[in-house]
């Protein structure tokens, strides 16, 4: 299993969106950003993913699982890009802000802090470890 971190503006596509998607999930779609896409073409069912609100807020808000791998966004009318499909597993009780994160000297490698722009990125498990024992998971 591999982690990885999703980033969505709230008034766009928000956790309590994806809560209300349920168990069939929803499309992970409208990536435009070549790195990005091939982050989410990396992905497999079962891989867990972090839900960042960004712009507004700036925080990890909660927990999703991959359970459909790449396919052809349906958004993309050049068929070069592709979208994955996930379902809410959790909302965080306490959400991790990017001050915090960005605070934390083992997370200076991440490409949240070092690539801000990048929309689908991979956590390594270390990481994902602590920023769930921030969240007091």
């Amino acid at each position: 299993m591999k982690y990885w971190l999703l980033k969505s503006e709230p008034d766009v596509w928000s956790i309590d969106q994806q809560k209300d998607a349920g168990s069939k999930g929803a499309s992970w779609d409208g990536v435009r950003n070549y790195q990005a896409a091939n982050n989410l073409r990396l992905m497999r069912k079962g891989d867990l993913c972090f839900f960042y609100h960004s712009n507004i807020g700036k925080k990890i808000v909660g927990i999703v699982e991959v359970i459909k791998e790449a396919f052809l966004d349906k958004t993309d009318k050049t068929g070069r890009f592709v979208a994955v499909n996930v379902k809410f597993l959790k909302k965080l009780d306490k959400p991790v802000d990017l001050d915090k994160i960005k605070k934390n000297k083992e997370l200076c490698h991440l490409s949240l802090i070092r690539q801000s722009r990048l929309s689908v990125m991979p956590i390594d498990s270390k990481s994902w470890k602590i920023l769930n024992k921030m969240s007091k998971i």
